[in-house]
């Protein structure tokens, strides 16, 4: 994998090499990967994004199209969704999908979100619980109760969070889903779910009440803004107009919120619950077998990109438990895995290798694995089987100390450990590390014991490297490609832009409908909706001119393309004609930011942020 900051350009090559932004059906991320549903799959479109310089690896699995990134991977989605906005959806026919990978996209999409939210506090309450065995007084402090109680608070009001980020995925009103979540941890209702258990009988309409508790949940949450997605479309298709946006949020609220607490929530608790009892039944039967598994399957479980699918099991541990032993043998089968690569990093004579490992080792230190995977052990086998073989033996090691996760972790890795303190089960802390500890050792010395094909270096065969010096980029001009007004790009009334998060640059508000080349340059990219072109100039720097703000939505209408992807272009040569009037009726934004995309390469000099400029006229200059 080739090191990239251009997240820009990697974006754009996705889009193009994935057939396009009308082929992507919907778009998320997790911790290290995009993932894409398409509606087709075009031919030899893995191989071909796979070679991009920055991609580690593309997995097809759970219905998705996975782009395996690594830690960069918000710089690339935040560039793709600059390109398609973040509500897009390309798909004019519904892609068949099977109902597991069904439900597989369903929890990365809710969960990948909020995965470093809930990880900073399960870290939180991990140290607490440390400081809490060195000073048992410091329990005591207003400081320690404050602190205790933010670290519980994103698990307090998870289904909050699973509102939000489930909205987005069935594409209904986030706050109608909020507010229909927020009733379910509502205090008194909390209140009446513990007179229920207490023997009370209360009813919605005659029907009984579950004494079911919503705080921490996932599966109710999750099914519920399902539920409201399918009734707010045909809510909105009955109401007329002129009443749809005061009364859609109330019929939703009224019949969802209710719907839940009879039906939802107890059904979907009891489902997870029942899986979360299979699995501790085995645990209790056999703990050694259940870490032996999950030790040394789970890493094979991440290849393919479903591992979300078992959060609601975890968390159902921690809700009715206070504990769960999955993290803590899917802990020890992520360390074994950080050693195979460190393991490679200790073996390898070959520099570029050395460099790698080294690097995805440290990632993996902080519980993400898809770099070592996918960047160093997959591609060499041999490491892989044995950070397997370590991640077993080293979960079987702790189940005979008993060792249980008392927080969660979001990123299980080497800094959730502490997770495994309990003044109550001292030796669940010591199995942890025991078991940590032989999965390090024991996967170290399999790597160097049974090797790896180790690619050797160039120089090493005694050819001549294959280095050439590269000459620095010289000066170039860019003209203003549009008649129009210039403005600062941190006045644009857009974040991305502002922000500079795409690259630096000018913006100009156009006076006419014609985009002509800025400088000589090649059409690197060309977007299906025609509101966006990308330049590579001749001494490197990369041009992205983006007509209007939000104008992707307007699918191609009022834009007609000039030039093809490929074609050589020179300075005042017509790129791309737009309906100037039309667009501004239809209500956006017509500003068009000027952007050099790999900036940070380039010593950018610009000649004015205000008034008037002409086509052909210079407008910075790029060294």
């Amino acid at each position: 994998m080739a090191v990239i900051r251009d997240y820009n350009k990697l974006a754009s090559d996705i889009l193009r090499e994935a057939g396009g932004e009308n082929n992507i059906s919907s778009f998320t991320r997790c911790a290290t990967r995009l993932r894409l549903v398409l509606n087709e799959t075009p031919a030899e479109a893995k191989t071909r994004i796979q070679d991009l310089p920055g991609v580690i690896a593309v997995v097809e699995s759970g219905g998705q199209f996975q782009v395996v990134i690594g830690t960069h991977v918000a710089d690339v989605f935040n560039a793709l969704s600059a390109l398609l906005g973040e509500n897009h959806t390309g798909a004019t026919t519904k892609p068949k999908t099977r109902w597991l990978d069904a439900v597989i996209g369903t929890m990365s999409a809710v969960f990948a979100p909020i995965v470093y939210i809930l990880a900073a506090a399960g870290i939180l309450q991990g140290l607490l619980i440390v400081v809490g065995l060195i000073d048992a007084d410091v329990k005591t402090t207003g400081t320690f109760a404050i602190l205790n109680f933010m670290s519980w608070t994103p698990f307090a009001f998870l289904p909050v969070f699973i509102a939000i980020t489930a909205a987005r995925h069935f594409k209904c009103n986030p706050y109608i889903a909020v507010l229909c979540c927020c009733a379910l941890i509502n205090p008194e209702w909390s209140a009446m779910a513990g007179r229920i258990a207490g023997g009370e009988t209360i009813t919605f309409l005659f029907i009984p009440l579950a004494k079911t508790v919503y705080t921490s949940s996932v599966l109710p949450p999750l099914f519920l803004v399902w539920a409201l997605s399918w009734l707010e479309k045909r809510v909105e298709r009955i109401l007329p107009d002129v009443v749809s946006a005061l009364f859609t949020p109330l019929v939703c609220f009224v019949i969802i919120v209710p719907l839940t607490l009879i039906i939802i929530g107890p059904v979907t608790t009891w489902a997870a619950m029942g899986i979360a009892s299979g699995y501790n039944a085995l645990f209790a039967a056999a703990p050694a077998v259940a870490a032996a598994v999950i030790g040394g399957v789970w890493q094979i479980v991440v290849i393919f990109g479903v591992h979300w699918g078992i959060t609601p099991v975890i968390m159902a541990n921690f809700d009715t438990q206070g504990y769960d032993s999955f993290q803590a043998y899917q802990t020890i089968a992520v360390i074994g895995q950080m050693a195979a690569v460190f393991g490679v990093f200790l073996k390898s004579r070959n520099r570029e290798l050395k460099t790698t490992s080294l690097s995805a080792g440290v990632t993996a230190i902080f519980g993400i694995t898809e770099p070592a995977i996918y960047g160093v052990t997959l591609r060499f086998k041999k490491p892989f089987i044995c950070g397997c073989i370590g991640g077993a033996v080293g979960a079987v090691v702790a189940s005979l100390f008993g060792s249980l996760y008392y927080a969660y972790a979001a990123l299980p890795g080497l800094f959730t450990l502490v997770n495994a303190i309990s003044p109550d089960a001292p030796l669940s802390f010591i199995g942890e590390l025991a078991g940590s500890a032989t999965a390090i050792v024991l996967t170290i010395v399999l790597v160097q014991f049974v090797g790896f094909e180790d690619p050797v270096a160039e120089e090493q065969r005694g050819e001549p490297a294959n280095n050439p010096v590269t000459a620095a980029p010289a000066s170039l001009n860019i003209m203003s490609p549009l008649d129009g007004e210039v403005m600062a790009l941190e006045d644009v009334a857009d974040d991305a832009f502002a922000q500079k998060a795409l690259g630096d640059g000018i913006a100009i508000r156009p006076q006419s409908g014609l985009v002509v080349a800025p400088c000589d340059a090649r059409v690197e990219t060309l977007i299906d909706s025609h509101h966006a072109v990308g330049l590579a100039c001749d001494n490197g720097a990369e041009l992205l001119i983006h007509v209007g703000l939000n104008t992707v939505n307007l699918q191609g209408q009022h834009f007609r393309p000039l030039v093809k992807e490929g074609d050589m272009v020179k300075a005042g040569t017509p790129l791309l004609e737009f309906d100037k009037d039309a667009i501004e009726r239809a209500g956006y934004d017509l500003t068009t930011p000027v952007l050099v995309i790999n900036s940070d390469d380039y010593r950018l000099t610009k000649h004015q942020s205000h008034g008037d400029i002409r086509q052909n006229t210079p407008l910075m200059t790029v060294a």
